[in-house]
């Protein structure tokens, strides 16, 4: 019977195009859009909704939930700077905050992303892309089924993502991922979150700033691990005063549900209960599963992630892959750029397109906000060791010079040679996710500490200490 199957999948009719675009999202999207420009016939297969992780689980809800946990802190701020905003207000993890309406901001939020959705399908329709809902599955390197129907195109582009890790241990099912989070339909009263990377971070400084008490349990002694290691250090230090819990070295073995209530083991034995919400944020994984990747003899690395070259050309001619299924820099503007230099490449005339993934920069969105790009100093010094110069710098802005509330900035330049060339830019502290843009520009066109010393400041603002460091 299985053969018969098989053999049915070959003689359904074909649909032929230039293109075709397995997965919807950021990367997958961008790379279509891009082709259909220069006139390519392009097809996008999507199962779930259009926009993928970023649009639907990732950066665009996990943002607005930012913005409202950002307006939290303003308010407890509020009365330092003369407001009277004290009638309504509940005692808060560290200081005093206003009542929140969780389900407000989850319909508002939800609203838009379904807005985002049908702005997508529309731009789809407009550039003349036919978008196909279904789960695809290849039948060798250059042709898909899905829906019964066979699709086949000389450049198929795999743009399927990443998913959640859940770990193997009993009881893991009691917890949420970050796919979870934004399904929640109340605040929970208390959480437990389990990871250090920016996701653990992120997501446990949203639920503690709109009210939630949170316990955040790490692997090591620190987080953000990939990340310079001044930032971890002040994020930790930063969390720890708004009235986060930190375990750390807490290794999950188990959870089990005591009375209605999640209690988590770990391997040390060590037993921590009366979790309402638990939440898993110890990775991502490619999201491969069904798509029949060997037919195609399509090479995947020991994580499932796509090995891909620095065309995004996967081990087989004619097919590539894009985003966060390939496991390199798992950020979405890093997919749509790699995604529209492909399609540059493929149907532009432009051979050489592609995406440098050197010095990229990034923004971790938590309280205080972290922004990072270029070279770590422990990276510097591995690869140029004492041709390394670090500048730093440590204060509190303005913003806090009335507040009861005092939340430091940090900056670090990492410098190399004797002409200081700028090789990394490490900040934490308000307003770093949207200063780090310009510095990015600098550091990528090769700016040196004399260049950002010969730049006027802008006063007074946090972003002049980068120009200044002694």
């Amino acid at each position: 019977m299985e053969n018969y199957g098989l053999l049915m999948e070959f003689t359904v009719p074909e649909a032929v195009f230039d293109l075709i675009s397995v997965g919807g999202g950021s990367g997958g999207l961008a790379a279509a859009q891009r082709a259909a420009e220069y006139g390519a016939k392009v097809a996008v297969i999507e199962s779930h909704r259009l926009g993928g992780t970023c649009v639907n689980v990732g950066c665009v809800p996990k943002k607005v939930m930012w913005n409202a946990a950002s307006i939290g802190l303003a308010l407890g701020d509020a009365a330092d700077y003369g407001f009277d905003v004290a009638a309504g207000w509940a005692a808060g993890a560290g200081h005093d905050r206003p009542k929140h309406d969780w389900p407000k901001l989850k319909a508002g939020r939800d609203a838009y992303v379904a807005r985002l959705n049908a702005i997508y399908e529309r731009n789809l329709s407009n550039k003349g892309v036919q978008y196909v809902r279904g789960s695809a599955r290849f039948l060798d390197a250059h042709r898909v089924i899905v829906n019964g129907q066979t699709l086949t195109a000389p450049h198929v582009v795999i743009a399927t993502g990443g998913r959640p890790i859940v770990p193997s241990i009993a009881g893991a099912e009691l917890g949420i991922t970050s796919d979870g989070f934004f399904e929640l339909a109340q605040r929970p009263r208390r959480v437990a979150v389990i990871g250090s990377g920016y996701i653990a971070c992120e997501l446990a400084g949203a639920f503690l700033e709109l009210g939630s008490e949170v316990e955040l349990f790490i692997r090591k002694k620190r987080v953000l691990g990939q990340f310079d290691a001044m930032l971890g250090e002040s994020l930790l230090r930063e969390v720890r005063a708004q009235g986060m819990i930190v375990h750390e070295q807490a290794i999950p073995a188990a959870v089990r549900l005591d009375s209605g209530l999640k209690t988590l083991v770990t391997e040390d034995g060590r037993e921590f209960p009366g979790f309402d919400c638990l939440l898993w944020a110890v990775g991502r994984a490619a999201h491969v599963a069904g798509l029949d990747l060997a037919r195609a003899d399509v090479k995947l690395d020991a994580q499932d992630f796509v090995v891909t070259d620095q065309f995004q050309n996967s081990s087989v001619a004619g097919v590539y892959a894009i985003g966060d299924v390939t496991g390199r820099a798992a950020l979405t503007p890093v997919a749509i750029a790699a995604g529209r230099r492909l399609s540059d490449r493929l149907f532009g005339g432009q051979p050489d397109r592609h995406l440098d993934y050197r010095t990229i920069p990034t923004v971790v969105f938590t309280h205080p906000p972290i922004g990072t790009v270029g070279l770590t100093e422990h990276e510097a010094r591995a690869q140029y060791g004492d041709a390394v110069k670090t500048y730093v710098a440590d204060f509190v802005s303005m913003y806090h010079a009335v507040t009861t509330r005092k939340s430091r900035t940090n900056m670090k330049l990492v410098c190399v040679g004797a002409e200081q060339k700028v090789v990394g830019c490490h900040l934490i502290g308000a307003g770093a996710d949207e200063m780090l843009q310009g510095f990015a520009v600098a550091i990528r066109m090769g700016a040196t500490k004399r260049d950002f010393d010969d730049t006027v400041a802008i006063h007074p603002t946090s972003a002049e200490e980068l120009v200044t460091m002694r």
